[in-house]
């Protein structure tokens, strides 16, 4: 289309895809018609001599390949039956019922170390046992379900599976050979897929999982539970119920309370800690389920990181969460965000400036009571990640201290063990597996430290039994009582002499109080669902939190979370959330922040939105902050962004150094700039409006149409560069407009529409030919988006002329001066739309009442105006210099072009100028101006409403 676009419109069209290059290298191709052939395959009676051949056909293999295995000049197999492709497969058909065993032998032969096969594979027909070499992953399965399972065999296609995560093999490898348990303990048991038995399942597993870390820690004797379920489980499994259940319950007896017990169960030690307390249930095992639990109880449990694993197990009863077994834990790094600035920094301090003092040894034992008197909260804790790294950290500084106290006292120990108790770490979960991951985790986690412990001290506390362990509560932390779950801790405290007056003989009162020594910190990453996604349940939450009054419907459902803990922090406790950044944005503000000042905490510190990810190397990250509350007080505030952090005067609801205030939605402009108004809605049913072909056809044969066909553009056609037109009749065009068929069928349509539309539709029936709204510039206008990309470094706002209609999906300002579009297209409109309108997903949302007409702008002078117009016009002359070039391209960071880049930097170097007399140092400082003018301006305007009153 050869048309030139209106004056001033920055319009463009869409780029033609490029071809691939040709040293792009070629995509193996995707084994023979999928799934079917496996079908066809396994449907079939087995062949013991051709099933292999006939599996390699269906993975591509070269029919030169196969044709020599037939023969057997490539076959390298020892056996007669087997058939042994070199890097690729070695088969060998199983008797009856050995199917394990056949592989088991298969992993030892010499041919197969010469041969390096990829895959090891073991079938009688009715199951399979195979074996990928090269991830270490196992498949055991029925022969009649081998078709479930063809994505394991890709490699031999030359289509290597994915690996998502590389940070530890060994926590990826006990998830996937847990996962495998987990699903054949449930087949083989149907009715322990069930919300009935859902508890006794997830407490089965974390009890294997318990038994095979501690055999491999050194916590029993080595090997004593694979070699247990070994020798005395039978070799179907059929013993392997009442002999699991005979090692759970013997290890909640104390050694002198056992008799009578079989020596291989009473090997086993008493554990304590609530782990083996409740009565056991264990599910009936197959062979198969047997298999696979052995094969995973041989693995390495040592190298398991529980800050990691945790996380990851939950996959084993979630098959939906297995597609990336990466994914679903928070890195270290991130959790550390949290974890700093809330009490690890303050506690770091402490120590520094206890080394050399001369008070050294009484700061540093103070010091230790303190990190002893520490308790970590989280109400939404998931396996435990923040109580696993909390613990963790505060062990590490404990033995820090008593390392430096063995300095000042030449060696001698002054310590005994450590004062960091799990029974301090307290946590709320409302799935039940991850809940009691999280005690396993921490158990975990407390064995570890103590490793450490010993290696840095030489002994560390007995294994077993166990003490109290953390305190996690399965259920809805927005339905609990948080003050019973982590209660306030007491202290007996002596008062004066009394006597009693019977005996006359002293004696001492007491009483209870608050131990006001203890400190509480509530941490977590709660889950994020927006007002409008929340389910029945959820919605019922966020009432029950904030009341019927109904001001919560549009909050996201963390801010119940944030509601609760500002009403549970007293004294010393502090707490710190990873949040959406929504919180501190846009509506948001104004309801959330006013509910929680109402419980006197204050933010002392919080970070500037950053992706907040984890460790998986395909992970998904969302856009977040993290924000610390605490009680009103006058410690410093900092607020962190990447790699910095800064002390703050004060920290507001939009996590800005500026002013406690809220930005109220505003119906007219704050400064001196023209009024903004949404674009035309229709109410038309999508009747009045026409594609690029719809328009060429009616002008083909009506070309006087085009009076009244005229350009339309909401925000993705601005964006975008897509062509889209509209039916723009005045009424003394309507008798021409109706001589054209495909016209007057449109308008018949659109009345048609209005008669079953709502009350709004049915007052425009007298004008069917019309949008509802009919809004024109009289020259040009700008165009503002509702939404745009949050890559951009600006908000593309453009300039239209009076031809093209504006739609209900864009904003738009007629006949605005040109130092109008100059603020819309800098640095400092953008930021403050950031900041203050909030986000659509992650995309920036547009608003007029709350974003336009609140952005500070001070008066400006006839020279700062053309000034400013100088630029705009430099800036469209920039996009003009693009030529079907979109918006959307133009702006994109990857493909800005360098040119229109500099002439926004230009502008954003003027702007600035004339607020503060130079360009600002970085986005903190213009927020924290314009806040700054913002406070200033608000307040004349209500001083100049009072006079004017």
């Amino acid at each position: 289309n050869n048309e030139t676009p209106p004056a001033h419109a920055s319009h463009g069209c869409s780029q033609p895809k490029k071809p691939a290059p040709k040293w792009a290298a070629p995509i193996p191709s995707p084994p023979k018609s999928h799934n079917h052939c496996a079908e066809v395959l396994v449907e079939q009676p087995f062949d013991a001599g051709e099933f292999a051949l006939r599996l390699l056909e269906i993975y591509n293999a070269p029919k030169a390949t196969l044709t020599k295995l037939r023969k057997g000049t490539q076959n390298k197999g020892e056996q007669p039956a087997d058939l042994l492709w070199a890097r690729k497969l070695y088969f060998r058909p199983a008797a009856k019922g050995l199917v394990a065993q056949t592989l088991d032998a298969l992993k030892d032969l010499k041919a197969t170390k010469s041969q390096k096969p990829r895959f090891l594979f073991a079938t009688d027909g009715q199951e399979v046992s195979t074996l990928d070499l090269k991830t270490d992953e196992t498949l055991h399965c029925d022969f009649a379900k081998l078709n479930d399972h063809f994505d394991f065999f890709l490699p031999l296609a030359g289509i290597d599976k994915y690996e998502a995560v590389k940070e530890n093999p060994a926590d990826i490898k006990a998830t996937g050979r847990l996962a495998k348990f987990h699903d054949e303990v449930v087949r083989h048991n149907p009715e322990w897929d069930t919300d009935a038995k859902r508890h006794a399942l997830n407490q089965f597993m974390t009890r294997i999982l318990f038994c095979m870390f501690a055999e491999d820690t050194g916590s029993f004797p080595e090997d004593l539970f694979v070699k247990t379920i070994t020798e005395f489980g039978g070799g179907d499994g059929e013993h392997l119920q009442s002999l699991l259940k005979q090692i759970f319950d013997v290890m909640n007896i104390p050694g002198k309370q056992r008799s009578d017990i079989p020596a291989h169960i009473n090997a086993f030690p008493y554990v304590n800690g609530g782990l083996f307390a409740e009565a056991s249930q264990v599910p009936v095992f197959n062979r198969r389920a047997r298999r696979i639990l052995i094969e995973a109880a041989q693995l390495d449990w040592r190298e398991i990181n529980p800050d990691i694993f945790g996380s990851m197990i939950q996959a084993i009863v979630h098959p939906d969460m297995r597609g990336d077994l990466g994914m679903h834990y928070t890195s270290v790094p991130n959790i550390m965000k949290v974890l700093q600035p809330l009490f690890l920094m303050p506690l770091e301090e402490e120590f520094a400036e206890a080394h050399g003092h001369r008070e050294e040894r009484s700061r540093l034992t103070k010091l230790l009571t303190r990190i002893s008197k520490i308790r970590v909260f989280d109400p939404a804790c998931g396996s435990g990640n923040f109580l696993i790294i909390a613990y963790r950290e505060l062990r590490t500084l404990e033995m820090r201290v008593f390392k430096r106290l063995e300095e000042l006292d030449e060696g001698q120990r002054a310590h005994r063990w450590t004062g960091v108790k799990l029974s301090n770490f307290y946590g709320i979960e409302l799935a039940d597996f991850a809940a009691e991951t999280a005690k396993l985790s921490l158990w975990i986690a407390e064995y570890q430290m103590n490793q450490r412990f010993k290696d840095m001290f030489g002994e560390a506390p007995p294994n077993f039994p166990l003490t109290d362990g953390g305190h996690i509560v399965c259920g809805n932390a927005l339905r609990l009582d948080w003050k019973l779950i982590c209660p306030r801790p007491t202290k007996t405290v002596k008062k004066q002499k009394i006597f009693d007056l019977a005996t006359v003989v002293p004696v001492h009162a007491t009483e209870e109080i608050v131990d006001d020594e203890i400190e509480t910190y509530i941490v977590g990453n709660p889950p994020y669902v927006g007002g409008k996604k929340q389910n029945k349940e959820q919605k019922e939450d966020m009432m029950l939190v904030f009341g019927a009054a109904n001001q919560h419907k549009n909050l996201d459902y963390i801010c119940g979370f944030f509601k609760k803990a500002a009403a549970y922090l007293e004294g010393r406790d502090r707490l710190a959330f990873v949040t959406t950044n929504s919180v501190n944005q846009g509506t948001h503000v104004p309801t959330l922040w006013p509910q929680i000042s109402q419980h006197g905490v204050e933010i002392f510190f919080g970070y500037a939105p950053f992706s907040w990810s984890n460790n998986a190397a395909n992970n998904a990250g969302v856009t977040c902050t993290i924000i610390g509350l605490r009680k009103e007080g006058r410690d410093l505030k900092h607020l962190f962004g990447e790699n910095t952090f800064r002390i703050a005067r004060n920290i507001n609801y939009y996590l800005v150094d500026g002013p406690d205030l809220i930005v109220d939605t505003r119906s007219s402009p704050l400064s001196s700039v023209p009024r903004i108004i949404t674009g035309n809605a229709a109410y038309d049913g999508g009747h009045l409006f026409l594609n690029e072909e719809e328009r060429a056809g009616i002008l083909k044969t009506n070309p006087e149409a085009d009076a009244f066909i005229l350009r339309a553009s909401g925000t993705s056609e601005f964006i975008d560069g897509d062509r889209r037109w509209c039916l723009w009749i005045d009424d003394d065009q309507l008798p021409m407009a109706e001589q054209i068929p495909a016209v007057r069928d449109r308008i018949a349509a659109v009345l048609k529409d209005r008669k079953e539309g709502g009350e709004v539709a049915l007052t425009l029936l007298n004008r069917p030919h019309q949008f509802r709204y009919r809004n024109r510039p009289v020259d040009a206008q700008i165009l503002v988006p509702q939404v745009s990309s949050e890559r951009r470094r600006y908000i593309p706002v453009g300039l239209l002329d009076h031809s093209t209609i504006v739609t209900h999906l864009a904003f738009t300002i007629f006949d605005p001066g040109m130092a109008t579009f100059s603020i819309l297209n800098s640095t400092l409109h953008n930021i403050w739309i950031r900041a203050i309108c909030g986000q659509l997903e992650t995309r920036i949302r547009y608003s007029t009442t709350l974003g336009y007409n609140t952005f500070p702008v001070p008066n400006l002078s006839s020279a700062q105006s053309e000034s400013l117009e100088t630029h705009a016009w430099e800036i469209i002359s920039q996009r003009d210099n693009n030529p079907g070039r979109t918006i959307a391209w133009l702006y994109d960071p990857d493909t800005m072009p360098s040119a229109l880049l500099d002439a926004h930097r230009a502008l954003d170097a003027t702007l600035e100028r004339i607020y503060i007399g130079r360009p600002f140092r970085n986005d903190s400082e213009r927020l924290e101006c314009l806040f700054e003018l913002y406070a200033e301006m608000t307040a004349d305007k209500k001083q100049q409403e009072a006079v004017n009153a």
